[in-house]
């Protein structure tokens, strides 16, 4: 290749200057770009616990790699209950997309996909008024943009489940992501503060200093252990006149909570909240949500201070409106094989479209945990680094989950781990203070950086040793 390349410089130049420059510029344009020519473009949407799992595990000298996600982080969610009231900071509980800099990546909202033409419609999460408490439209932040790709995984995950209960949106608060954390940690001292002022009475004080969780399962409840932890050790002591004001109730319309776990551990966390004075408060049904009381079927008018809202998951609009495929009757999520593409309405399969996470539905029904997000993302980036290799997966050896149980923290150095229906090793259930040695083990070495050990370690520590920090900031 060489020799011929430079037998035709040396013929250009005899010619004439102008040939050889013509040459030149021509090979220039092809070594160039050759190496583009060769990756496949592979479009990440989401950054959740499978977009992030595929874009770490994906081969990205094989594959072109973009990520579009409103979030420029992924989120370790089992974490979020302990940094919304301070045992972690959030820092500990994120993994920046773009640690990773030899992919692009767009801060953006995927809000339309154009499966004949291979295109997606993005709109910039940032920098405008969908995003900003105080709106700038800066440059560029309400103009869309398109993104093409060879090969697609919808990781766009689902939103918080409201069962359209009106002022749910307005003066409730999830927790599902990092800003939920900040914000619930700021309206726990705000109400404090707000109930330390000399003109309230006993009753506003009690009002104020009444939280409540609507959802009993395992989000849920692990906040309510992290907030009776926060207020019996660390407000106890800054507001010892307030911290016995206040109370934590859940709500659910199932007769308790933590229906998923093994009955036995579902009587225990009950016996532990009753014991630390959680309420819960099962076949409860949440009518309306105002901005200081909610208004249950059951009780009528029940004040708060802090709404905390947990009760499930809704399809993402943008699952709704691929209306060319097929989908799931209770759940609206895309319906998919076992290699995760999905099925259109005319019954042809989408080979060069994968779907991940609570966005899919297997014929063999999983829960929507991160656990089952991870386990996809993981056996999706296999295969699809074998299809880079033109080497794909055995078609019978299709997806399988493992399910290795399930843990939730109760407050109090307590936990509950359920292995009763796990698919390999010892099976049976744990509580107490060993399920809580063995929960943070896990979570601990679940971390996915060297930097968010060390600062799990480090803040676990700290909070031990000191207490929490009681600013609002």
């Amino acid at each position: 290749m060489l020799r011929s390349t430079t037998g035709a410089l040396s013929r250009a130049t005899k010619r004439s200057p102008s040939a050889l420059s013509h040459l030149l510029q021509h090979s220039t344009r092809g070594f160039a770009s050759s190496t583009a020519w060769e990756k496949q473009r592979l479009v990440i949407l989401g950054s959740g616990w499978g977009g992030y799992e595929v874009l770490r595990k994906v081969d990205k000298n094989r594959y072109d790699v973009t990520v579009v996600s409103p979030s420029s982080h992924f989120a370790f969610t089992p974490l979020l209950a302990g940094a919304a009231v301070g045992t972690i900071e959030y820092d500990c509980a994120i993994e920046p997309v773009r640690a990773y800099n030899n992919i692009s990546y767009y801060q953006a909202w995927a809000d339309q996909i154009d499966i004949k033409r291979n295109k997606i419609t993005c709109m910039p999460a940032i920098g405008g008024s969908t995003t900003s408490e105080e709106p700038r439209n800066l440059p560029g932040s309400e103009k869309s943009f398109e993104v093409g790709y060879d090969k697609l995984v919808i990781a766009v995950g689902a939103y918080s489940q409201t069962f359209g209960t009106p002022g749910v949106k307005e003066f409730g608060t999830f927790l599902k992501e990092t800003k939920d954390a900040r914000k619930i940690r700021a309206r726990i001292l705000e109400c404090f503060e707000l109930a330390a002022q000399p003109t309230l009475t006993d009753v506003q004080r009690r009002n104020i200093l009444s939280f409540c969780i609507v959802g009993g399962g395992p989000t849920g409840t692990e906040f309510a252990g992290e907030l009776s932890d926060f207020i019996t050790t660390d407000l106890t002591r800054a507001f010892p006149t307030l911290a016995p004001l206040a109370r934590i109730t859940i709500y659910d319309v199932a007769p308790g909570i933590l229906g998923s776990f093994d009955k036995s551990l579902q009587e225990y966390a009950e016996k532990k909240f009753d014991r630390e004075g959680i309420k819960v408060k099962g076949n409860h049904h949440v009518k309306e949500v105002k901005e200081d009381h909610l208004i249950i079927e059951e009780e009528g008018k029940v004040p708060f201070g802090l709404l905390v809202w947990s009760t499930g998951l809704a399809p993402n609009p943008l699952i709704e409106s691929l209306q060319d495929l097929q989908h799931d009757e209770k759940t609206h999520s895309l319906k998919v094989d076992n290699f995760f593409n999905p099925i259109g309405t005319d019954g042809t399969t989408k080979r060069d479209i994968f779907v991940i996470g609570d966005a899919s539905s297997l014929d063999a029904k999983l829960p929507a945990t991160a656990q089952v997000a991870s386990q996809e993302a993981a056996f999706l980036s296999k295969h699809l680094n074998s299809l880079a290799k033109d080497r794909p997966i055995d078609p019978e050896a299709g997806f399988e989950f493992n399910n290795r149980g399930a843990m939730a923290y109760l407050g109090g150095w307590t936990a509950l781990v359920d292995r009763s229906s796990a698919s390999h090793g010892p099976k049976g259930e744990l509580s107490g203070r060993a399920a809580w040695l063995l929960w943070r083990s896990a979570y601990w070495s679940q971390a996915m950086s060297i930097r968010n050990k060390m600062l799990l370690a480090f803040y676990w520590f700290m909070t031990w040793l000191s207490g929490r920090r009681i600013t609002r900031v």
